[in-house]
């Protein structure tokens, strides 16, 4: 408006003069008009034309000083910061873009072709780097997370294509490779006619967020070990139970009773079972003698079968348990007393007890071993551990010898977790277990301490053999290589080595000097071997 005015303002002061000097040169032509006849109409006509070029000449020389002004005015408008409507959009450009790039969130442009134009300086804060380089190399190329590229580049299309706001969540990285989550917000841009001209990106950081819900993730799959692990031992324990019950309500063990002249007098369905007997037949009128060469067929160990039931008919009291090994790798253990008569003066037989207790015994080496071994590497676990370092000082004691220890941990195994998952870390766990398990030597034990910590007892240990030994293991280790998703990944060890003729032998203080040692050689950058230091303080060689 401002500027409409001044233009009508100039076009009003210019239309005057135009008309005062039309009426000037108007005058002159109105007496001409008057003059006598007699002067000649040569004079008349040249007079006339003179007339009609000054005022032609003062009509074209103000319409030139109106475009004069014209422009000097826009000028004075532009000199003054401007106060039409163009300098009003320049000072709102400025204004947002000021606003974009103070702001907490990610602002950007993308134009039709999906290609990011614009964006706010909150690209460094979140990325490292300028917006410049971002916008030159191409923002998905450049910063965003190789694994969510693709899915960007889909949600750009579709935004674009169906022009409606659209929400989703990527990981970008910065300089250092770092990761982090934004939530993504694309809103798309129109023009006064409704013609898309392209679309508003904002991103907003919900790293904080994304790292709650894997702790929750992972606290959830804990639980569900945990339940997991709780069943199948409720299981187990559910099964003994029932063995348990069903035993005491009607006796599941093999039942043979003999009289005094050594004959079967009765026998039940269960030791029919035991001794693989079919329904048709009978033990009952069969002489232990006869007994015995027909159950010789299906054990393991006949001859010292046949001892066992001698010293036991010798005895009048009650017989220890014995095991029976069949063929077919069941166990059975018997056991037998004498029957005494009413009267107490003499017996009436004699009773044998059979218990086919091969299920027991499996259940019983399996709980053993997971009691005793890591789960997920099959090595022992830190309980055995510190069973065998007692058991290894005390045997070296007496036979004044010394007992080394080897403590691992693992370099570098962070990232394989982080950046190909627990999955690939439990692989490269149950990898490195089987690799370092075939460098150990048969003397030698090998334990899984938890995580990625490990840890060798070597007995009868002289510090030449067990840097030897860490020489071999640190090889072993950082040769391993593993492939997860088309990229190779490795780890390497560090490892602190402790002798008890040197560090101590009492466990705990040989553990600390491993462990301090270990941490020296991971400060020296890991993938090495070093001694602990002598209670004095002075290295050893």
């Amino acid at each position: 408006m401002i500027r409409r005015s001044v233009r009508l303002e100039v076009a009003g002061g210019l239309r005057r003069p135009v008309m005062a000097l039309a009426l000037q040169f108007a005058v002159p032509a109105a007496a001409w008009a008057g003059v006598a006849e007699g002067v000649s109409a040569p004079v008349l006509a040249a007079s006339a034309g003179v007339a009609t070029l000054l005022g032609a000449a003062g009509v074209g020389y103000l319409v030139v000083l109106r475009k004069r002004l014209l422009r000097l005015q826009t000028q004075l408008d532009a000199a003054r910061g401007g106060d039409g409507a163009a300098s009003f959009d320049a000072l709102q450009a400025r204004h947002f873009h000021r606003t974009a790039d103070d702001g907490h969130c990610l602002e950007g442009w993308v134009d039709l072709t999906g290609r990011l134009f614009w964006v706010n300086r909150a690209i460094e804060r979140y990325t490292g780097r300028r917006a410049e380089e971002v916008l030159l190399g191409g923002f998905v190329d450049v910063v965003v997370y190789e694994r969510d590229r693709r899915y960007c580049r889909d949600q750009i299309r579709k935004a674009l294509e169906d022009g409606e706001p659209a929400e989703f969540e990527l990981r970008l990285v910065n300089a250092g490779s770092h990761v982090q989550w934004m939530a993504c917000h694309w809103q798309p841009i129109r023009d006064d006619e409704g013609a898309l001209l392209g679309l508003r990106v904002t991103m907003s950081d919900i790293q904080a967020r994304k790292e709650a819900e894997y702790k929750l993730l992972e606290t959830v799959a804990a639980l569900r070990r945990a339940q997991a692990l709780s069943e199948h031992y409720l299981r187990r324990s559910n099964e003994e139970r029932s063995r348990l019950s069903a035993l005491l309500d009607v006796v599941r063990m093999g039942i043979l009773f003999m009289d005094a002249d050594r004959r079967v007098v009765y026998c039940n369905r269960v030791l029919y079972d035991i001794w693989g007997v079919a329904e048709s037949e009978s033990f009952v009128g069969v002489r232990d003698v006869v007994l015995q060469q027909y159950v010789l067929q299906f054990l393991a160990d006949g001859p010292a079968y046949q001892r066992h039931v001698a010293e036991v008919v010798q005895q009048r009291g009650p017989s220890e348990p014995y095991e029976i090994r069949f063929k077919d790798g069941r166990v059975v253990t018997d056991f037998s007393r004498v029957v005494p008569g009413p009267d107490g003066a003499r017996s009436l037989g004699r009773i044998w007890v059979f218990e086919d207790v091969t299920e027991q015994r499996r259940v019983a080496q399996q709980l053993l071993h997971m009691a005793e071994r890591d789960p997920l590497t099959n090595l022992f676990n830190r309980r055995r551990f510190h069973e065998e370092l007692e058991r290894m000082l005390a045997d070296g004691a007496r036979h004044r010898e010394g007992v080394g220890l080897l403590a691992i941990d693992l370099d570098g195994f962070k990232p394989v977790n982080d950046r190909f998952g627990h999955q690939a870390g439990d692989e490269v766990l149950v990898g490195l277990a089987a690799a370092v398990g075939a460098v150990v030597r048969r003397n030698e034990m090998f334990f899984r301490m938890g995580g990625d910590e490990f840890a060798i007892l070597v007995p009868a240990a002289v510090a030449q053999d067990i840097a030897e030994l860490a020489r071999r293991v640190c090889a072993c280790i950082a040769g391993l290589r593993f492939t997860f998703g088309g990229e190779s990944a490795g780890v390497s060890a560090s490892i602190g080595i402790a002798l008890s003729t040197r560090n101590g032998v009492e466990a705990e203080s040989l553990i600390g000097a491993a462990d301090r040692a270990m941490y020296l050689a991971k400060a020296l950058g890991g993938n090495c071997w070093e001694f602990a230091r002598e209670p004095s303080g002075v290295a050893v060689d």
